[in-house]
């Protein structure tokens, strides 16, 4: 016999971690964050759901293949870098101002948009009309910059939902190990800002332009939710078309969610944003987002270990 009130919230999981995009920067801060809550005693990286978006999609499927203290390190053990993002959609190296260009391109799109589907659409075709004047020799590169960054190759058995948006209809897309694809493709997909990457008969582009960086309404049904969010929660689309964060939190709220979220602290806010992609920002941005980690870890660990 069932006694659980009508009104009490019905979960369909437990936990589940949220790890917004924030480009090169907000990944390192990503993977800061969790090995510094690791270190004092709280593993998230348990979680019954893991959402990945953009850079967290990255984070996501690396949290999952290797362990945070060693992601860590890696970060920090890498060689200084110069003032020049990762490679991008034609596999070279793209200096630190294309980022700031490319805000402002997808700025005027979003400014020209009715709303969100019509914003996706439009973002999907601007993506396209690159691509069809590229000689698409990027798509191989990208791919395997991308395998390099994963510690495997493989889907773990754990629900992981990787975000895209479909760049010829600008449906949303959500990919997870049942979906066909490869986690390769997956990420590589979530992470295609400013081209469209192409799986099968399909092109996908950036998986924050499906709801917002973090698409928190997936972990709708998880009684406890923990969004980290490189950005702070902020977003370039207008209020009205309700794609933010804290809507989203709102909407996680008023279904009996439990939700926490970690945004970076003000002192190193100037590496997200346009310096989101400044190699050279990544191991200061791990560092700072470690120790943010391992500061909150106390509070946080009633919220997601109960007793």
């Amino acid at each position: 016999m069932n006694t659980t009130p009508s009104s009490a919230p019905r979960f369909t999981g437990e936990r589940a971690l949220v790890l917004g995009g924030g480009g090169s920067t907000g990944n390192a801060w990503l993977i800061g964050v969790v090995a510094g809550l690791f270190d004092a005693g709280l593993d998230v990286t348990e979680a019954d759901l893991i959402v990945g978006t953009s850079a967290g999609s990255t984070a996501a499927a690396q949290i999952t293949g290797a362990a945070p203290a060693d992601l860590l390190a890696a970060i920090l053990a890498a060689a200084p870098q110069p003032r020049t993002a990762p490679a991008g959609a034609d596999g070279g190296r793209v200096p630190v101002r294309s980022a700031a260009d490319h805000l402002e391109r997808t700025g005027r799109i979003i400014a020209a948009a009715e709303d969100a589907a019509d914003m996706r659409r439009r973002m999907g075709a601007a993506a396209l009309e690159m691509d069809a004047a590229s000689d698409g020799s990027g798509q191989t590169r990208w791919r395997a910059t991308v395998a390099a960054r994963l510690p495997s190759q493989h889907w773990p058995q754990r629900t992981v939902l990787i975000t895209a948006v479909d760049a010829h209809t600008g449906e949303p897309v959500v990919f997870d190990r049942h979906s066909g694809v490869d986690l390769v493709d997956a990420v590589a997909a979530s992470c295609a800002s400013g081209f469209a990457y192409k799986i099968g008969g399909g092109r996908y582009i950036d998986g924050g332009y499906r709801s917002n960086a973090e698409n928190a309404d997936l972990a709708t049904g998880y009684a406890r939710v923990l969004v980290l969010s490189p950005f702070g929660g902020r977003s370039r689309t207008p209020v009205d078309w309700g794609m933010h964060l804290a809507a989203q939190v709102d909407e996680l709220r008023a279904r009996g969610s439990r939700v926490e979220t970690i945004f970076p602290g003000s002192d190193s806010e100037h590496m997200f944003g346009a310096n989101a992609m400044d190699l050279s920002l990544r191991p200061p941005a791990a560092r700072a987002g470690y120790d943010q980690g391992r500061d909150l870890a106390g509070r946080l660990t009633e919220f997601w270990l109960p007793a």
